[in-house]
């Protein structure tokens, strides 16, 4: 097969796992807005770990329960400058949110900037590392 031939396959086959993953983080996006907790559970590794904004580490059980108890509440999420990096069976996304919604220690209105990584395991992607941190708009209006 000429190199030409083969870089297209690549890069269709780069494509299509980009875009599953793109679908994924929708998938994830509408399930937290409509609080459904199989599909939650289902994109989460047994093996996952968040990292709240607020420095909170949480498990996949305990991210299920807080959802479960309404601990945390979103009532919008928009998602925007989304890119993802695929390396073999790891993906990493790194995106922007505008958030409205509460969690037990009162409003998460804000914009954020995440990472969010996923791992393939027996043919599925699954979520197994999460971090947010909130947009200071004070300074991001600084200059270097």
């Amino acid at each position: 097969m000429p190199y030409a031939q083969a870089a297209v396959l690549i890069h269709g086959h780069l494509s299509h796992q980009h875009k599953t993953i793109e679908n994924l983080e929708e998938q994830w996006r509408e399930a937290v807005l409509s609080r459904n907790i199989p599909v939650m559970d289902r994109l989460l590794a047994d093996d996952y770990i968040g990292i709240e904004p607020n420095g909170m580490i949480e498990t996949k059980a305990q991210a299920l329960d807080r959802w479960k108890s309404h601990e945390v509440q979103f009532d919008r999420m928009d998602l925007s400058e989304l890119h993802v990096r695929i390396y073999g069976d790891t993906a990493v996304v790194n995106s922007k949110a505008r958030v409205e919604g509460h969690n037990r220690s009162g409003p998460m209105d804000g914009e954020y900037r995440y990472t969010r990584v996923y791992h393939l395991q027996n043919g599925q992607w699954q979520i197994v590392s999460f971090e947010a941190n909130r947009i200071s708009h004070a300074h991001a209006e600084e200059k270097p």
